[in-house]
């Protein structure tokens, strides 16, 4: 559970009256005054880095050349390690071959009929029809000579026109098997069409992924930070063929910081020459350029802490200092305690921290618990009254004020809760004498001095 805690005011005196021997001696008076009210939520926090980065071999192979050690601090792009990976070359080399031979082949149907060649027979024809007149001019009679060269012209006008017409059928006979066949195979040559594309596209795709694997050989630093060196499976995580499918996906083979890592926590520390699997951690950056605090608020006050909040924050690790931070993120995903309390994820940003006599304190580590005090309500110049003087009488807080030597039960609203004093926004003003101890037992129009 999410405590509060308040900051008990200097400002903020109250005249306790003496007992009399009329009342029990449990019961005290005060005076209302004016002065500071702080409310405070304690919540668990954990420190955290400004970013991690874990990078992890993109195939199976061998450390080549490890350029860093553990603690150094390195630069943004800075190569940090070097893999050899003879698999992830040759599959580079077959995706190159791949994606060449993926190309597409046209696809155009031309059936056509071959025309009549008639050239010797239209000669033969001809020698004929020359003969014939020959012979018909002969003829004495010039009557019948006439008619019988009239019937060969006739004769060798048909001829032409039907050779005419078998050429002119031909092109027609032609033109519908072109159409016919145009509308048979169109579907067919846009289906082709698309699994050659696809074909050409799942090549490229295999060729990118071998090309980004290969890359990824080279480890660089994705921002500066702090190394911290992984642990290799020594070459028994995943299977050489299922690493090789995966490598084909598009961006396969890529440096992904939340890949789960497939190498055993108990395996090789990562050095040069220690062979690696796919997926195994090689090392990891963290940038400690700006530290931050998570903390777990009950959900009973999740609603009291806004951006900009501040917080005062005590470590474990770091007895009597104190470190500043400010709000700046509220998470909405709840977290259910192992008591079944509900508690909300808030993001601080953490500041520097000093000891009681001043001094420095140290720069956090990232992982380190701490209990952060957020300062959820403060008001400088409050109508307060002590903790102790507030009855809660189902939804209302109830004040019993002296008026006349008389208790009166009086409904206040609160705003700021402090510990030992809070804040009433109505039902009282600065002056008024109220019970301050023992207000369970006083009963409307008891006798109080």
């Amino acid at each position: 559970m999410t405590l509060r805690r308040g900051i008990t005011p200097l400002l903020v005196l109250f005249a306790l009256t003496g007992c009399t021997s009329d009342k029990p001696p449990s019961v005290q008076v005060g005076e209302v005054r004016r002065g500071p009210v702080t409310e405070v939520v304690e919540a668990p926090a954990t420190i955290g880095a400004r970013a991690s980065a874990t990078l992890r071999s993109p195939a199976q192979g061998t450390i080549a050349k490890l350029y860093v050690r553990e603690g150094d601090h390195v630069r943004k792009g800075e190569i940090l390690a070097k893999i050899s990976s003879p698999e992830a070359q040759s599959r580079l080399r077959q995706a190159r071959q791949a994606s060449k031979a993926a190309t597409p082949a046209s696809f155009t149907p031309d059936v056509r009929l071959p025309s009549f060649d008639t050239t010797a027979f239209d000669r033969t024809v001809a020698a004929h029809f020359a003969k014939a007149r020959k012979e018909a001019r002969k003829v004495e009679d010039a009557g019948a000579r006439k008619q019988l060269l009239n019937a060969i012209d006739l004769a060798q006008a048909q001829h032409k026109a039907q050779t005419r017409a078998l050429a002119s059928i031909t092109v027609q006979l032609n033109r519908s098997i072109s159409g016919i066949l145009s509308g048979v195979t169109s579907g067919l040559a846009g289906s082709m069409a698309s699994l050659q594309a696809a074909s050409k596209s799942q090549a490229k795709a295999a060729l990118k992924a071998a090309e980004s694997t290969v890359k990824s050989l080279t480890i660089k630093a994705p921002f500066g930070g702090v190394v911290t060196l992984g642990r290799a499976s020594a070459g028994g995580g995943v299977p050489s063929g299922v690493e090789g499918l995966l490598s084909q996906l598009p961006g396969g083979g890529q440096q992904v910081p939340s890949l789960p890592s497939t190498g055993s926590s108990s395996g090789s520390p990562v050095a040069t020459g220690v062979p690696v699997s796919a997926g195994d951690s090689i090392l990891t950056v963290t940038d400690v350029s700006k530290l931050t605090l998570d903390a777990d608020v009950d959900e009973t006050d999740v609603l009291l802490v806004k951006k900009g909040v501040r917080a005062a924050v005590e470590l474990d690790a770091v007895p009597g200092a104190t470190y500043t931070a400010v709000v700046t993120g509220i998470g909405v995903t709840p977290t259910e305690g192992t008591t079944g309390g509900v508690s909300y994820p808030v993001r601080l940003a953490l500041g520097p921290g000093a000891f009681d006599d001043g001094s420095k304190a140290p720069t956090p580590k990232p992982g380190m618990s701490a209990v952060t005090r957020l300062t959820v309500r403060e008001s400088p110049a409050a109508v307060s009254a002590p903790a102790s003087a507030i009855v809660s009488s189902g939804r209302e807080s109830v004040v019993w004020a002296i008026r006349n030597g008389v208790a009166e039960r009086r409904v206040v609203k609160l705003g700021a809760q402090g510990d030992a004093v809070v804040e009433v926004l109505s039902g009282l003003s600065v002056g008024d004498r109220i019970v301050v101890k023992g207000a369970d037992s006083v009963r409307q129009g008891q006798q109080l001095p």
